[in-house]
């Protein structure tokens, strides 16, 4: 507070006597854009090559016609780009779209203003029929095509709207019908609406961002492998620990079973000090490998390889072998140390400090885990941590890494993760990050929205019909589509559910055909293939001799494997784009609840979110904005979700949502077995035998039968 009274007095007559400026008052009223995340605070996310369509409701007084367009700026441009918006009658809302054609960060923002040449072109078509004078309707055409001329910079255009002035004014050698005629041409229309400047444009009050990403982000199959147990299983011999070359010589079979993407658990040199040993035990035996979770030792800490896999020369051929068959490497990004980090001894005020001097390990009572060391991202030193994390991300993307899978990042700091991606992608946006947050749903968005390129989801709990259709309508057809994508691990080194371990191979079987046909995003961890289910005992989600603790060489051609299961769909997943979107995903009436019944269909529909409600872009606005997009077929898909029992069912076809009259007879082309089957209208009978097929894929062949075979 000011000790003089008088200043205080004087302070507060300025407040008081203080007046806005009408002259900086905006005519028209801009608001609820689409696309955006609460109210601008996050990026929405989209793919390159994709259409960003967007919406706003524009306001004005009076009934003048409104002209809008979006502007567009994209990444390393310095002139934004515009293009024109649309206005729907029925939704009282305009639509406008552009291309985001690169990755990185693209901003966008919505200009309006009183299209006065549309107008005044309106109201005089409307005194023309009406038989009334126009005299001083056409003087004032004649002021706005001057008005034209000296905006612009084009000779031929400037001549044209001189030489249509002049002629609007002359009432002497035109006649009146010459004139209207002229103010009415289309042409003129089209000059004026190129060259005449509005008086009042606005622009929207905030510019909005939107993160795009690589193809690889939005459609991918993952498979996570342990480079350490990657050596020939022989019976009743010790196993050899797995290096590089070892995972190297093991790429060809998983570019042959169609995944994208390997990941690979921490690879770093490995703590001495309380190392688990078997089954996650606390008396380890000397030949004991430990977690590849608990990081660093003299050797090393997150920038090193642990010496027992290879070199880094090793590693980085690795990843070369694995581009070369069209495939990437993902790294685990854990950002924790175990007590022989070198962190430890150099850095200890970045860890937690307890009173009695020592470094406080990570814990979830009861149990503990005193081989890792967390980090506290709010310590003094906060900003060397923070660069150092970040460093780390960058060694590994030098050395050809551009995935990262990052380790309960809903643990770490949040502005963290903002910060560090922000950081990463500016330069190299390329990146993916994929959060493993098995934790509350809003941490989980939080996360999405802070930068996280995808998230793992609670997939591999939801067994039952009802959870899984409940759950993906919520991850396709909500507001998380705007910026979560979730990816649908079928199992992970921690989770090994109860349907996997009573179900058999067919719950194998059925789990990866759901997985890989609902989510253009879908993986697996090694073992799955082979019906792996023994729990370390009953009602546990952790496998028995688990391969976090040890090696585990496998055969991967042991008896009862589902490789061809894999091969096949992963091939189905490629040679489709509707499997390779998110949001053109329904669910319908199958008339036994066993049987999952739903529909990839070739042409999602064109939506908006104002959360919590969607917005349907008309079709007519999405055809005229080039937004009727068609990936190819329409695809159906029953599961049988019992694993014990034969099901059958009556299935509901949504044939007038593909354009199937009620009396068509169609061909649907099951792609599992080669088989075809001639459907009629909306009730069709699937019978499924979990022992023979878990499901069908059927793409909808709109021809009769007889022309097909």
């Amino acid at each position: 507070m000011p000790d003089d009274p008088r200043e205080s007095t004087t302070v507060a007559t300025r407040k008081t006597d203080r007046r806005s400026n009408p002259r900086r008052a905006e005519h028209i009223v801009i608001e609820c854009i689409t696309p955006e995340l609460d109210g601008g605070r996050h990026p929405v996310k989209r793919i390159a090559g994709d259409h960003v369509v967007v919406g706003a409701d524009l306001i004005q007084a009076g009934h003048d016609a409104l002209g809008a367009r979006v502007l567009y700026l994209g990444p390393g441009d310095s002139d934004w780009l515009g293009s024109s918006m649309v206005y729907d009658y029925d939704s009282d809302r305009w639509y406008g779209a552009f291309v985001v054609d690169r990755i990185g960060r693209w901003k966008f923002t919505i200009e309006a203003w009183t299209d006065r040449f549309r107008s005044w072109r309106s109201g005089l078509e409307k005194k023309v029929k009406a038989g009334q004078d126009v005299q001083l309707e056409l003087a004032e055409g004649a002021q706005m095509a001057r008005a034209a001329s000296r905006s612009t910079r084009v000779a031929t255009a400037r001549a044209s709207l001189l030489l249509t002035a002049k002629m609007l004014e002359d009432r002497r050698d035109t006649t009146l019908e010459k004139r209207i005629q002229r103010a009415l041409d289309d042409d003129l229309f089209a000059l004026m609406q190129e060259h005449l400047r509005p008086n009042d444009l606005t622009r929207a009050p905030r510019e909005l961002t939107i993160v795009v990403d690589r193809a690889l982000a939005r459609a991918a199959a993952w498979y996570e492998l342990f480079p350490r147990s990657q050596t020939t299983l022989v019976p009743g011999e010790i196993p050899r620990h797995g290096t590089f070359d070892d995972a190297a010589a093991r790429l060809p079979r998983l570019a042959e079973l169609g995944f994208d993407v390997v990941y690979l658990p921490p690879i770093h040199p490995i703590g001495r000090t309380f190392r688990k040993g078997k089954n996650n035990s606390l008396t380890p035996q000397p030949e004991d490998v430990g977690s590849p979770w608990a990081i660093g030792n003299e050797q090393g800490g997150h920038t090193a390889v642990d010496p027992a896999l290879g070199t880094l020369a090793d590693f980085d051929r690795f990843v070369a072998t694995a581009r070369g068959l069209g495939m990437e490497i993902a790294l685990d990004y854990a950002l924790q140390c175990s007590p022989d980090h070198p962190w430890v001894k150099e850095h200890a005020d970045w860890f937690n400090v307890r009173p009695d001097g020592s470094i406080q390990y990570a814990e979830n009572p009861p149990k503990k885990y005193q081989d890792i060391y967390p980090l506290n991202f709010w310590c003094d030193d906060r900003q060397a941590l923070w660069n150092a994390c970040r460093d780390i991300l960058l060694f590994w993307i030098d050395h050809g890494v551009t995935i990262f899978r990052v380790d309960n990042p809903h643990t770490k700091a949040l502005a963290f993760w903002e910060w560090v991606i922000a950081e990463i992608q500016r330069e190299h946006p390329e990146t993916i990050f994929f959060a493993e947050a098995f934790t509350r749903p809003k941490r989980m968005k939080a996360l999405a929205k802070l930068g996280f390129t995808m998230s793992y989801t609670y997939f591999t709990w939801k067994n039952s019909p009802w959870e899984v259709r409940e759950y993906l309508s919520e991850l396709t057809h909500s507001p998380m589509v705007e910026y979560y994508r979730g990816n649908v691990f079928v199992n992970t080194p921690d989770i090994l559910h109860e349907f996997l371990v009573h179900g058999g191979r067919p719950a194998f079987r059925i789990r990866l055909l759901l997985a890989a046909t609902l989510s253009p995003l879908y993986g697996m961890y090694s073992g799955f293939e082979l019906g792996e289910n023994v729990p370390v005992r009953e009602g546990s989600e952790e496998y028995l001799d688990a391969e976090k603790y040890e090696l585990r060489p496998r055969d991967y051609e042991a008896s009862g494997n589902i490789n061809a299961d894999v091969a096949e769909i992963n091939e189905i997943r490629r040679q489709n784009p509707a499997f390779q979107r998110n949001a053109n995903l329904s669910f319908h009436t199958s008339e036994n609840p066993a049987i999952l019944f739903y529909r990839k269909a070739r042409r999602a529909p064109v939506l908006q979110w104002t959360s919590p409600h969607p917005l349907h872009v008309p079709a007519s606005i999405a055809r005229s904005l080039a937004l009727d997009e068609d990936v190819g077929d329409d695809f159906l898909i029953a599961v049988n979700t019992d694993p014990h029992h034969v099901q059958e069912t009556m299935v509901h076809v949504p044939i007038h949502e593909m354009g199937i009259d009620d009396d068509r007879p169609y061909v649907v082309h099951d792609l599992l077995s080669g088989a075809r089957y001639l459907w009629r209208g909306v009730r069709n009978y699937v019978r499924l035998d979990p022992n023979e097929t878990p499901g069908h894929i059927l793409r909808v062949e709109h021809a009769s039968l007889t022309d097909r075979v």
